[in-house]
C-alpha cells in the first residue's frame, strides 16, 4: 500500500518546521539509544551473569565441594622446592664441594658461611665465600665441575689476581650461593 504524495506533503505541512525537527530528534535519539546504550545494557547483563556464576563457585569452595587450583607460579616453586636438596643435606653438599677442588689439585682456605632464608621464595639460601688458589685451568676445571654436579649453587662473583706477570698461581676469591629447600 502506497501513500500517495499530497498526503505526505499535505502532513508534513501541518507538522510545520517545529514538527519536523522533533521527529527528527526523536529518530536521533532512537539511533543513539540503538547504537550507544543497546550493546552498554548488553555488557551490564553479562557481567550481572558473571557475578552470579562466580558467587555460586565461591559457595562450593566454601562449602568445600571445590577445590582451588594453585597458581601456575605457585605451583612451579613448590615443583622447585621438592627439586632442591633439603637444608640438612648442606653439609654433604659442601663436602663435595671440597672434594671437587681437590680433584683439580686447588687449595681452598677457611671460608666464610652464612645460612639465610630468601625473602621472596622462602628457599634456605648458604652463602658461601672461599679463597682460592691454584693456576687458571685448574680454577676454571673447578668451577666447571661445581656448577655441573651442584645445579642448585649460583656462582655470584669471582675475583682473581696475580701478584707477578710470570706467575702461574693465581689467587682469588669465589663467592657463591646454595639454594636448599627448608624441608
Amino acid at each position: 500500500m502506497r501513500v500517495p504524495s499530497l498526503i505526505l506533503h499535505e502532513a508534513v505541512a501541518r507538522l510545520g518546521r517545529a514538527g519536523i525537527g522533533a521527529v527528527l530528534v526523536a529518530a536521533l535519539a532512537l539511533g543513539v539509544a540503538l547504537a550507544g546504550v543497546l550493546p552498554q545494557w548488553q555488557a551490564v547483563r553479562e557481567l550481572r551473569a558473571s557475578e552470579a556464576d562466580a558467587s555460586a563457585q565461591v559457595r562450593r569452595v566454601e562449602r568445600g565441594e571445590l577445590k582451588l587450583a594453585a597458581r601456575p607460579e605457585q605451583q612451579a616453586l613448590d615443583d622447585l622446592r621438592q627439586q632442591l636438596p633439603g637444608q640438612p643435606q648442606a653439609s654433604e653438599l659442601i663436602e663435595r664441594l671440597y672434594h671437587l677442588a681437590s680433584a683439580e689439585q686447588i687449595s681452598l682456605a677457611r671460608g666464610e658461611y652464612a645460612l639465610g632464608v630468601d625473602p621472596k621464595t622462602q628457599l634456605a639460601r648458604y652463602q658461601i665465600t672461599l679463597p682460592v688458589r691454584g693456576s687458571y685451568p685448574q680454577i676454571r676445571g673447578f668451577l666447571k665441575a661445581l656448577l655441573g654436579q651442584l645445579p642448585t649453587l649460583v656462582l655470584e662473583d669471582l675475583e682473581l689476581q696475580r701478584k707477578r706477570i710470570g706467575d702461574r698461581e693465581l689467587n682469588g676469591r669465589v663467592r657463591m650461593t646454595l639454594y636448599l629447600s627448608r624441608s
